[in-house]
């Protein structure tokens, strides 16, 4: 018997060696979210800018740039995330907004 060996071997009815494999788990990405700001007559520019820095962490050159494409296209992309960090941005979005008295508009779609 070398060393190491416990003497034990797993046989099948023939007395073959047999290998038992483990069948590897199989691990689905989770869906992604896109996060995006609708435009409307009344929110302020500068506060869109602010919204987009403060909870997308945006460049100021990144921010302006979403915010006009918000302000000429009706719609602009803020970020892709999962489910719950999508949600939970845009809840703080719209809360933010309310509480500053603007009308601003932030949802989720599925990527």
């Amino acid at each position: 018997m070398m060393s190491g060996d416990d003497g034990r071997h797993d046989e099948d009815e023939d007395g073959d060696l047999s290998v038992i494999t483990r069948e590897k788990p199989k691990v689905k990405r989770p869906s992604l979210y896109r996060v995006l700001l609708l435009n409307d007559d009344f929110t302020p520019m500068e506060f869109v800018i602010q919204i987009l820095e403060q909870f997308f962490h945006k460049s100021v050159e990144d921010a302006t740039e979403i915010m006009l494409h918000v302000h000429h296209h009706g719609v602009g992309e803020c970020g892709i995330y999962t489910y719950e960090v999508a949600e939970t941005k845009v809840t703080q979005v719209m809360d933010f907004a309310r509480k500053h008295q603007h009308p601003l508009q932030c949802v989720m779609e599925k990527k």
